[in-house]
């Protein structure tokens, strides 16, 4: 049977329980100068509020060094210091049990609660690419984003609307989103013939704009369920025209088919559960009021909405210094130029007909796109700056570096397998076999403590949905894999820049670099994972 993996969660649980009845005390390590003496801490003053006069009970001490359990992390020892109780680890069995199961830890842990089935609605995804705005761009990107870590998480996601416009397929292309396209529509009869019959009849036709059937009195609806959820108090009525039923028949289809299959399922598996379908529309601020409108609208025609639809609202998107309105495609072709022009000046002109440079070119755009539309939490305002500074690979905020160090990686793995065909290394022993004792720098402990044991908790933060919060607003974390993956990028290359991976082919040497690459192979699958959550490759050079 497979040894479980250890978990920060599951040793936090178990550290605050063996203090007692309360509210969680210890708290994760992960600043370097801290990590070189302890990983976990207990801070003195909640130990005071916790028993008094601050002073823990020995037995309290001795039950947490000799802490263990299931994806509990073996302890060292545990003392108290001026700080509060520190607690530090065996850090070579620490790295054995995690090293000798690396793509356990590339992989979500299993959701406490989540919603099973998801429809996300993106209404920027209905226009044309040239009218795309750059928060509607945002909103884009936090959609598909979300949209794939459901998908690790085995949530099953259904993509509203399926985009029609060919330019806008090639612009979702070019970005690297994924989301599915058609060119048929989906027939807006039913609700037209619900519409009609819901108009309000003291309402001047005759005023009505070209193409809008009337004007449907939400007044009642909205006192009845949509203050309670906090909608907007002037949403009391709302002009009905085909464009609107077309987008309630999109999602109309979408829930139908989601009842399809789940009847299906539940043929096959009759005593499966009676989940609900929760829809998440991802809006940028400018469209939530109209989408507040659409939520309404979909509750007066349709008896059959569902109950639950929720709001992922984006923040605006502010560019420094940039004239006039910058659109969605512009923005590419900016970064794009930008990418261009920076490695030209790095590798020469010639780089420029390169069939493989090309594409390298247009992978850094768009992980410089999304670093930047990502790094910040969604609900926030977001302030692009459009200087060069941030498409350079020194630039440790930027997506490009995060790249550069993921190609880094790349090319140690490549020298190692060169310098073994030749003879210099011996083939790569069995992860049994390694030492893991010999792993003593601090930056490899930071390595390892910051980055591939936690991420699987971190996966499961950003794929998190409280579905049955209060309101209609949900908040999600989709700025987490970017910081993430700016931080491991970061310890790693001030680690890559001070440590000889690849030392003298010298066999007293052997163990020791072995042992390293097993980390650093464990850094690169959480990194390319990672990257995967963004819709972006993994590069081999720059």
């Amino acid at each position: 049977m497979a040894t479980r993996r250890l978990g920060v969660e599951e040793t936090l649980g178990a550290l605050n329980a063996a203090l007692g009845p309360g509210g969680p005390v210890w708290y994760k390590e992960t600043r370097a100068r801290h990590l070189r003496a302890r990983d976990f801490l207990a801070p003195r003053r909640a130990l005071q509020a916790r028993f008094g006069d601050g002073q823990v009970p020995e037995r309290v001490v001795r039950a947490v060094a000799a802490l263990h359990g299931p994806g509990v992390a073996p302890v060292l020892r545990c003392a108290p210091t001026p700080a509060g109780l520190a607690l530090q680890l065996q850090r070579p069995a620490v790295f054995e049990r995690v090293l000798g199961a690396v793509t356990a830890y590339a992989a979500p842990a299993a959701p406490s609660s989540q919603c099973s089935r998801v429809i996300l609605h993106c209404p920027a995804l209905r226009g044309a690419p040239s009218s795309l705005s750059l928060s509607q761009l945002r909103a884009v990107l936090v959609a598909d984003h979300l949209a794939r870590a459901l998908h690790a998480h085995g949530v099953c996601v259904r993509h509203v609307p399926a985009v029609r416009d060919p330019h806008m397929v090639t612009f979702l292309q070019q970005l690297r989103v994924d989301w599915p396209t058609t060119s048929k529509r989906v027939t807006t009869e039913a609700l037209r013939i619900r519409a009609l019959a819901e108009l309000h009849p003291a309402w001047d036709r005759g005023t009505l704009p070209p193409g809008a059937l009337g004007r449907v009195c939400l007044q009642e609806l909205l006192q009845e369920r949509g203050r309670k959820a906090g909608y907007d108090p002037n949403l009391t009525n709302c002009l009905v025209t085909e464009d609107l039923l077309s987008v309630l028949a999109d999602l109309q289809e979408a829930v139908q088919h989601w009842h399809e299959d789940t009847a299906k399922g539940r043929a096959a598996a009759p005593d499966a559960g009676t989940d609900s379908c929760t829809i998440v529309h991802v809006v940028s601020c400018e469209e939530e009021f109209q989408q507040q409108k659409l939520d309404l609208l979909w509750w007066k025609l349709d008896d059959q909405a569902p109950l639950i639809q929720k709001h992922l609202v984006c923040g605006p998107v502010k560019v420094d210094c940039a004239p006039g309105t910058l659109t969605a495609p512009e923005y590419y072709e900016f970064r794009h130029a930008q990418v261009c022009k920076a490695s030209a000046l790095k590798h020469g002109n010639n780089i420029a007909q390169d069939p493989e440079w090309t594409e390298i070119f247009r992978v850094l755009s768009v992980a410089t796109i999304k670093f930047e539309m990502l790094s910040t939490a969604p609900q926030s305002q977001l302030l692009l700056a459009l200087a060069d500074s941030s498409i350079s690979t020194k630039g440790t905020k930027s997506g490009t570096f995060v790249m550069y160090n993921c190609a880094r990686l790349a090319t140690l793995f490549e020298s190692y397998r060169h310098s073994m065909e030749r003879g210099l290394y011996p083939a790569f022993p069995p992860v049994s076999s390694l030492d893991f004792s010999l792993l003593h720098d601090e930056g490899e402990w930071l390595l390892l403590f910051n980055s591939v044991l936690p991420f699987p908790d971190l996966l499961n933060q950003i794929a998190a949905l409280a579905c049955t919060t209060p309101g209609h607003h949900i908040i999600t974390r989709t700025e987490m894999v970017c910081k993430f993956l700016v931080q491991l990028s970061m310890d790693f290359s001030s680690y890559y820049n001070r440590i000889h991976i690849l030392g003298e082919p010298q066999p007293h040497l052997f163990g020791q670099m072995f042992a390293r690459l097993q980390l650093l192979q464990a850094v690169r699958e959480v990194l390319h994972t990672g990257l995967a959550l963004l819709g972006l490759p993994p590069l081999s050079h720059i």
